[in-house]
């Protein structure tokens, strides 16, 4: 079985920091740590299998099929598939104004 490489880009591990402090102040600390370690299972997932992921319909609306996204509620991991290596781009709540999170982050030009 083939194993790709997972990265993640700088705006990715700013947005697991900001996740983990808003959930810390807002939360709870033992939270904060269960959604780091699901997000790291799931980013870990993405080493055998990256292709499994969808099209982030934002993106697919536009005719975009370069960015692929998996899910664990109500979080999104947002990537893209380059060679061996899967860059993870995005890690944000699903409930935030995606449309426009998007637009900033991976169509900026």
């Amino acid at each position: 079985m083939m194993s790709f490489r997972v990265l993640l880009t700088h705006d990715a591990v700013r947005d697991l920091e900001d996740i983990y402090d808003y959930i810390t102040e807002h939360v709870a600390p033992g939270k904060a740590d269960d959604v780091l370690d699901r997000t790291e299972k799931a980013l870990a997932g993405l080493r055998h299998s990256p292709e499994r992921g969808v099209w982030p319909r934002e993106l697919s609306a536009l005719g975009m099929r370069e960015f692929r996204e998996i899910f664990f509620k109500p979080y999104r991991i947002i990537y893209r598939i380059i060679g061996q290596d899967v860059y993870v781009m995005l890690i944000a709540d699903g409930r935030r104004d995606m449309q426009t999170l998007l637009q900033r982050r991976l169509l900026r030009a």
